[in-house]
């Protein structure tokens, strides 16, 4: 069964709007996206925290903990919208491009890949989901086209299912992390040099627990990579060094209530740790591909807005750097607070991305 039959409503002449919804380590968030006259506006938005380990390294662990955060981050967004754009993490994906004539309609293409899908995903096809997208004509066969192929276990997908439908939450559309993030990409290429055209771009995402490397060519995601590392680290440092539980450790870096030495004897080190963080992943991309350099950095998810960050990776790397903010072009609802929306910007790309997709 494909992802597209399965998840994917008929969109008739009322095109239905979609809440993003993103479920990480830490939290849980629901945006929602309107347009108009021409323009984008944010009509509401939460971000609403989780309880450790009820999400392990982006695998839904504790359905029920996730399900109560979403009804939460519901209740707190303020919005009315039921039907969901969510996504799967970029990890528990295999993607293949395949080559299929050009005259197959798309019914016959779904056939043709259902015939031919174990040659290209190691599960038995009843363990999976599994949606295509025709990509363009091939360049060696102009009667033949690429076609992405992309399957996910279904244990994955059914979890994240089960969380939204118990926050009250009706699953509409269920995207890729990687492909959600690009298509966030237009609201920040404005911020880059040449609208991000003919460049590349690695955009760095530090959540939590993982930090995962976007490079996109041309608008065109070609690389991702996560490892295992985030935020989670400066909070346990905090709770360590100063005798704190978790939860308190959590509330006081939010908070900025920490002893005079903390810039130096633990922000710093962790900002350190960040940039060798982001050399090594860029160093892995660039041994795995035909490319030796990134035309520009931008920074995303949580840990981002560290004071000075941005400045430190530009200096250390030696690539220009900035911070996303999908919104700058956008009006905000009286119901949004602009102060809280501008801290949490960087972190809401993927989330963009999803509540985009009621304008595809």
């Amino acid at each position: 069964m494909s992802l597209a039959s399965e998840f994917k409503k008929l969109i008739k002449n009322n095109k239905p709007a979609y809440l993003g919804v993103g479920i990480s380590s830490s939290s849980v968030k629901v945006l929602e996206i309107s347009e108009i006259e021409h323009r984008f506006r944010i009509e509401s938005y939460a971000v609403e925290p989780l309880p450790p380990n009820s999400v392990v390294e982006k695998a839904v662990v504790d359905v029920e903990s996730v399900g109560e955060a979403i009804r939460r981050a519901i209740r707190k967004s303020g919005t009315s919208l039921r039907n969901v754009a969510a996504c799967v993490p970029g990890s528990s994906i295999i993607s293949k491009t395949i080559t299929l004539p050009a005259e197959l309609s798309e019914e016959e293409m779904e056939n043709q890949i259902m015939m031919e899908a174990d040659q290209h995903i190691p599960y038995p096809l009843e363990e999976v989901s599994l949606d295509f997208e025709v990509q363009q004509t091939n360049a060696h066969n102009p009667d033949m086209v690429d076609v992405l192929l992309v399957a996910c276990r279904n244990e994955n997908v059914e979890s994240r299912i089960a969380a939204l439908e118990l926050g009250g939450l009706e699953p509409a559309i269920m995207d890729v992390e990687p492909y959600a993030l690009e298509n966030a990409f237009v609201l920040i290429s404005s911020q880059l040099p040449d609208n991000g055209f003919d460049k590349t771009i690695a955009i760095i995402d530090i959540g939590s627990s993982m930090t995962t490397l976007y490079v996109l060519q041309n608008h065109t995601t070609i690389y991702t990579r996560e490892q295992v590392f985030g935020g989670q680290q400066l909070t346990e440092e905090i709770q360590r060094r100063y005798g704190l539980s978790y939860e308190e450790a959590g509330l006081a870096k939010r908070n900025g209530n920490l002893p005079d030495g903390y810039q130096t004897e633990v922000l710093e080190p962790f900002k350190q740790a960040i940039v060798q963080q982001v050399s090594r992943s860029l160093q892995f991309f660039f041994s795995s591909s035909r490319y030796n350099s990134v035309d520009h950095i931008v920074l995303a998810g949580g840990c981002s807005s560290l004071p000075g960050l941005d400045e430190l990776i530009e200096a250390e790397i030696k690539v220009n750097t900035s911070i996303a903010n999908p919104f700058a072009a956008m009006t905000i609802s009286s119901r949004v607070d602009p102060g809280n929306l501008s801290s949490d910007a960087p972190g809401l790309l993927v989330e963009c991305g999803l509540a985009l997709r009621s304008f595809d």
